[in-house]
């Protein structure tokens, strides 16, 4: 039985995350093989936290620079190791290089963290998006190096899989793309969803601690729900989401038909009910859980560019992709008042959900992956010098960082 250990960012939050849902979409896809697996981190747990250990998963708490967690993985010697974001590759990597060297490295990106980063920045200072000036920021240097040091990097996103191959150089034997897993929409659990005339409201939802959700839920209240609603005077927006900061609480206005209603247990139920999810991206990465989120209960969304990339492969998407704010003002009302195109829609979201979102299609891709890379893994990461070099570089600088950071913690 193959021993895997998953290092944390935090303890999953599905109820809240689409990060959440991912985890433990991988924590399932190794069950399911027969792991056994061990999931910590050096994070508290929250009242959303969900409980690993009754999915059959060892749990552990690692403090931070601290030895103590050489001499647990040295004895536990995992088959594989995935660390969650590339700041716990940072503060992990090398302690398991060092004392597991067998062990296969894997990165779980979730998205690429700096490419989001720069591109709030590039939004809010009205600059375009230029790859040069993404890969130029130091905390696009700190990832990247973190993908190169990594045997493998997983990537949910079909584009930010291509920026590290062909832009970044990252060899692609090192990436691979795995979106979402998840089970097929079968026709049984279509023919149940509440029709296109029992649905009524919009819906906008995310975690608040996301900056990408808190700028598209300020999009909405001062630019495009104002004249939505003018054009649709009985139509409400309901704002969901764990995390929602205080000014967006403040938001809530009734008499203009916008509510913010916070953290919901049962999205799944409110989704159904809904006729059409706003989302108004203006920057972000990866795969936007809002979206997989709607397309799964049958809810057509209305987005941006940003908010479809890497999202539907070559499908039609299952909406509208607007190009400024007056498109996707009037695509918010021309779905919402005819069923024709809005059950179109939601066929397209079946389609994208089957045919790009398949558990057991990526589960066997995830697990060839592995399997060939173990197979032989000195010669896998002989192909890659670059990863070699700064694995060797950052051993060094980063061990001696570490070690000096828990030699000051315990005087």
């Amino acid at each position: 039985m193959s021993k895997i250990l998953i290092i944390g960012h935090n303890w999953p939050e599905p109820s809240t995350t689409a990060a959440g849902h991912r985890m433990l979409q991988l924590l399932k896809a190794f069950s399911e093989r027969d792991c056994q697996i061990f999931f910590g981190t050096t994070a508290a747990k929250t009242e959303f936290s969900i409980d690993l250990s009754a999915l059959g998963v060892q749990e552990a708490h690692f403090k931070l620079n601290d030895s103590s967690f050489d001499d647990w993985v040295g004895k536990l010697r995992p088959d594989v190791v995935i660390f969650d974001r590339f700041m716990v590759e940072e503060q992990f990597g090398w302690r398991v290089a060092e004392n597991a060297p067998n062990a296969l490295r894997i990165l779980n990106t979730e998205d690429l963290h700096s490419l989001r980063h720069y591109r709030e920045t590039a939004v809010k200072h009205e600059k375009d998006f230029a790859v040069a000036d993404w890969l130029a920021t130091d905390r696009a240097k700190r990832e990247m190096a973190s993908v190169f040091r990594s045997d493998l990097t997983l990537v949910v996103s079909m584009v930010e899989a291509q920026f590290l191959v062909e832009r970044v150089g990252v060899p692609q034997t090192h990436v691979l793309h795995l979106p979402f897993m998840l089970p097929p929409l079968t026709e049984n659990e279509t023919a149940n969803w509440p029709p296109f005339k029992e649905r009524s409201g919009f819906v906008c939802f995310g975690n608040g601690k996301h900056a990408p959700n808190v700028d598209s839920i300020v999009q909405l209240k001062t630019k495009l729900w104002p004249k939505i609603r003018k054009r649709l005077p009985q139509a409400t927006l309901s704002v969901y989401g764990a995390y929602l900061p205080q000014h967006v609480l403040q938001f809530h206005e009734e008499t203009q038909g916008f509510l913010v209603k916070g953290w919901v247990a049962d999205l799944d139920g409110v989704l159904k009910k809904a006729r059409i999810n706003l989302a108004p991206l203006r920057f972000g990465a990866g795969i936007k859980g809002k979206l997989v989120d709607a397309m799964r209960n049958g809810l057509p969304s209305i987005t941006t560019p940003i908010g479809v990339e890497g999202m539907h492969a070559n499908l039609p998407w299952a909406g509208h992709v607007a190009t400024d704010d007056n498109d996707f003002i009037n695509a918010a009302v021309q779905y919402y008042q005819n069923p024709e195109q809005w059950q179109l829609a939601q066929q397209k979201g079946i389609n994208i959900i089957n045919q790009v979102y398949g558990h057991e299609k990526l589960k066997g891709r995830l697990f060839a992956k592995i399997d060939g890379i173990t197979a032989d893994l000195n010669t896998h990461r002989a192909q890659n010098f670059i990863g070699q070099m700064l694995q060797h570089q950052s051993l060094a600088a980063t061990k001696f960082m570490g070690k000096w950071i828990e030699g000051k913690n315990k005087k």
